[in-house]
């Protein structure tokens, strides 16, 4: 009798999990389906287009790199011929890294701090103003930035890298020497057209993008946190400095990589402010007039390449294609695996 019971037990409970194993399907509408199908082809089409473009650009370059070999890699010189001659971007790859990690070290904290107002200190009444303005600074065509920087800025700016490389030379980015290559205090014509001045004008460029995607992660911190903080007599910067910060550091790495990615590619501005140069050495000394980056190379030699000449800006802009794309891709994997990049909490 009691083996008989247990039985019936076992059968009940193995019914039970039948029943509970039950799939549930349901028929995506027409409208779904569509959807779906549309956002699959504009993936598709986005990466089927990349992949043009990369492909053009390495077809193109095929000239130079047989005729510069890995050199192309390593000559800082560019004096390229339509049969050849010495050319490489090793000085102008310099100069854009160079001017792009300067303006984002100028973008990033301006960024942080403009994201952190906005979504904690501003009064709602002001939130939306102060947004959009920011967000119309990305509106403004870079050859404007670049007139007002070369008109407007340089005046200025100049008396700034004369201070910093007289009171601050012992920091080398600041150590500057005169054009005759001496350590003697220098002309303000010394300090014109540099890649400190064209770093100002770029980090006001990327200041929006950075700001954007940091004010939208920041606004999305969980709100449980935040308020069992303050119940545990926090105050606001101490909510933000445990609580907001921690959550959005992915968004902070993200739009900072974002920024860089634009700043990497900045042509128009950064071609009307700097002085063409070559020299590693000069390329390293951010206040001294002179400076270069790949896109305004290639804004400045288009028009007068022939030949081989031609095929090496497409190298070059091949490299500059590579450069940022690798940059986006570890941005949107750092923010997809950071706190922030997950669901947060209602």
């Amino acid at each position: 009798m009691e083996c008989l019971i247990v039985s019936t037990l076992v059968i009940s409970d193995e019914t039970r999990e039948q029943e509970l194993r039950v799939e549930i399907r349901s028929e995506r509408s027409i409208s779904d389906r569509t959807f779906r199908g549309f956002g699959y082809f504009a993936g598709w089409v986005t990466l089927a287009l990349m992949g043009l473009i990369g492909g053009f650009l390495l077809y193109r370059s095929i000239d130079a790199f047989r005729s510069a070999g890995f050199s192309f890699f390593t000559e800082t010189a560019w004096s390229p011929t339509a049969a050849g001659g010495r050319f490489g971007i090793a000085a102008v790859l310099l100069g854009t890294v160079v001017i792009a990690l300067l303006a984002l070290c100028l973008a990033v904290p301006t960024a942080i701090g403009t994201a952190l107002f906005v979504t904690e200190y501003a009064p709602r009444r002001v939130t939306a103003a102060l947004t959009s303005l920011i967000d119309l600074l990305a509106a403004i065509p870079s050859l404007i930035y670049g007139i007002w920087g070369a008109a407007i800025l340089q005046g200025r700016v100049v008396y700034l890298s004369r201070f910093l490389s007289d009171h601050m030379g012992w920091f080398p980015p600041f150590h500057t020497t005169s054009i005759l290559g001496k350590n003697v205090p220098t002309a303000l014509s010394d300090f014109s057209a540099s890649a400190f001045l064209a770093g100002i004008v770029v980090a006001l460029m990327i200041l929006p993008i950075c700001t954007a995607v940091m004010r939208e992660v920041f606004a999305q911190a969980p709100p449980g946190e935040k308020e069992g903080a303050l119940a545990l007599g926090g105050t606001r910067w101490g909510v933000i400095r445990d609580v907001v910060l921690p959550f959005g550091k992915g968004g902070i790495i993200g739009g900072a990589m974002l920024g860089l990615g634009r700043a990497l590619g900045e042509t128009v501005a950064v071609a009307l402010i700097i002085s063409r140069t070559t020299d590693v050495h000069d390329l390293l000394q951010i206040l001294k007039t002179g400076g270069n980056s790949i896109a305004s190379l290639i804004a400045r030699s288009w028009a007068e390449s022939q030949g081989v000449a031609t095929s090496a800006l497409m190298a070059a802009g091949l490299v500059l294609f590579a450069v940022t794309l690798v940059v986006n891709t570890g941005a949107s994997l750092i923010v997809s695996r950071s706190r922030s990049g997950l669901a947060t909490e209602i």
